[in-house]
């Protein structure tokens, strides 16, 4: 009989219930996962697509905060997989599934009600994935280093400035790679035995062996005093009375030959923003265009970018930009920008370093500079935003950054008062 490979025999289970707050209004009618990314996919979809590619086909996703958007686009651009091949992606809606009056308390807790569900995939081994960062990465490796080593649990480590982990969880790991301390969000955080001006943050990331998974989590419902998280609560643990192995995403990145280790939290509006920016760079840290390890997202069928009139002050162009299909760019300078599906733009606008979502519509003569517009958004004609943000800030978010980030609501409000 032949051997299955490693990732035949697990599963990812993608936790993707946070509302994500710190994006402000981009999440008041979405979960960070179902947030747009790269023009014309979901933040989401870089997990979901490095399982994929990885091999894994048994899938299971728990949602919690606003989840029709999220549970949306998995039914449409993830509705691939076949039962009959043994292929899964399941969606997991807090819904106190465990007979008790609770939503998912903790992202062990998640977990933990639906057990039964990861018993029904009979798998040997199951990834916890957070949904909500960008980053391309094969988890075989890291699996296989969990199998070698014998590990009751592997953490997927970045690493990063000493100083920079302030931030995170962050692992102490002897020579082996065997961690020997977990340190919630330290002052001064440790060294790596190779660097002491590096450290290793936790990437959210684990490998568990479902049957040690499986009793860690009955044991950890027990418990009152519990969070029923895995960073708080069962990674701590093992770490003490276990053995947790450290996986550096350096040995697991997809990336080109020599370029760096690209994962971004873009939990913020600045880094939300940044990010986008950065894509539009000649040559992106952030491959979009590798066919060897795609990200697959929900493709709408939609014409061609388009681009019209070519006058003075008039004419359609796009320089150092990504404008995706179903834009229509009348007359409009796009620079240094970012345009998602279907942005409709008019004459004589400007857009400068600007990240542009989903059904946006640009009227004549709108100058928008170093913004992030939601989706289905009307920019009213005229509207000068990005020179004056002691004038933005009266109607619009605008960050410490200098980034302003314009919503429908915001625009209504301005009206009325206006």
């Amino acid at each position: 009989m032949p051997t299955k490979r490693i990732t035949q025999r697990s599963m990812a289970f993608v936790l993707a219930g946070g509302r994500g707050s710190r994006l402000k209004e981009l999440t008041d009618r979405r979960v960070k996962p179902a947030v747009p990314f790269g023009g014309k996919a979901r933040i989401i979809d870089f997990a979901l697509s490095n399982a994929v590619n990885s091999g894994i086909r048994k899938i299971a996703v728990a949602t919690q905060y606003k989840a029709h958007s999220l549970i949306r686009h998995t039914q449409r651009g993830w509705n691939f997989f076949r039962a009959e091949r043994n292929e899964f992606l399941d969606v997991l809606p807090a819904s106190q599934r465990g007979g008790n009056e609770s939503w998912y308390k903790g992202t062990a807790d998640a977990v933990t009600q639906n057990i039964d569900i990861v018993d029904s995939y009979n798998v040997d081994y199951v990834i916890i994935l957070a949904g909500d960062h960008i980053y391309k990465m094969d988890y075989e490796i890291m699996l296989r280093q969990h199998v070698d080593t014998g590990a009751d649990v592997t953490v997927g480590c970045l690493t990063v400035p000493r100083m920079e982990a302030t931030a995170f969880g962050v692992m102490d790991t002897d020579n082996d790679g065997r961690i020997t301390s977990f340190l919630e969000k330290p002052a001064d955080p440790p060294g790596t035995p190779e660097d002491p001006e590096k450290a290793l943050a936790s990437m959210g990331i684990y490998v568990f062996n479902w049957t040690f998974l499986r009793d860690l989590l009955l044991k950890d419902a027990q418990d009152p005093d519990s969070t029923n998280d895995f960073g708080n609560d069962l990674i701590p643990s093992i770490v003490q009375n276990g053995k947790a192995m450290a996986h550096r995403f350096d040995e697991s990145c997809v990336r080109a030959e020599d370029a760096p280790a690209y994962w971004k939290d873009v939990g913020t509006v600045d880094a939300f923003w940044e990010a986008h920016i950065d894509l539009t760079n000649f040559t992106p840290e952030l491959d979009l265009w590798d066919t060897d390890w795609p990200i697959w997202t929900y493709n709408e069928a939609v014409p061609p970018a388009k681009f019209i009139h070519d006058e003075r002050d008039r004419r359609g162009m796009a320089i150092s930009s990504m404008v995706a299909g179903g834009c229509i760019i009348s007359g409009t300078e796009v620079r240094n920008s970012v345009l998602f599906t279907n942005v409709h733009t008019n004459s004589y606008a400007v857009l400068d370093h600007a990240v542009i979502l989903p059904n946006v519509v640009v009227h004549r003569s709108a100058r928008l500079r170093q913004v992030v517009v939601d989706s289905g958004v009307v920019i009213p004609e005229g509207l000068v935003v990005g020179e004056d943000s002691t004038e933005d800030a009266k109607w619009f978010r605008v960050t410490d950054r200098g980034i302003t980030l314009i919503t429908q609501t915001m625009l209504d409000k301005r009206a009325a008062a206006l």
